[in-house]
């Protein structure tokens, strides 16, 4: 299991996946770190974090982040993809 330097803060615990043990990290509270920490705005730490966070695959054990999305939001992008 990787951690994600700088953003303990977003820390909220591990998710199970089969035989897996991930990381996880609240999204809005990284991107929260980036605008307070980092002095970026919401903009640019939004295309930050896409970039090289998100972005940034460290192999199986790559921390996952969490959104709050609705479901009638996440069937929405489901369809547009």
């Amino acid at each position: 299991m990787l951690l994600a330097d700088g953003f303990e803060d977003a820390y909220i615990g591990v998710v199970y996946i089969f035989n897996k043990v991930l990381s996880v990290y609240d999204m809005d509270l990284c991107l929260d770190i980036l605008v307070t920490r980092d002095g970026m705005t919401r903009e640019e730490a939004q295309e930050y974090f896409d970039f090289n966070v998100l972005g940034a695959y460290m192999g199986e054990d790559t921390p996952a982040f969490f959104e709050s999305i609705s479901l009638d939001d996440t069937i929405e992008r489901i369809q547009e993809a």
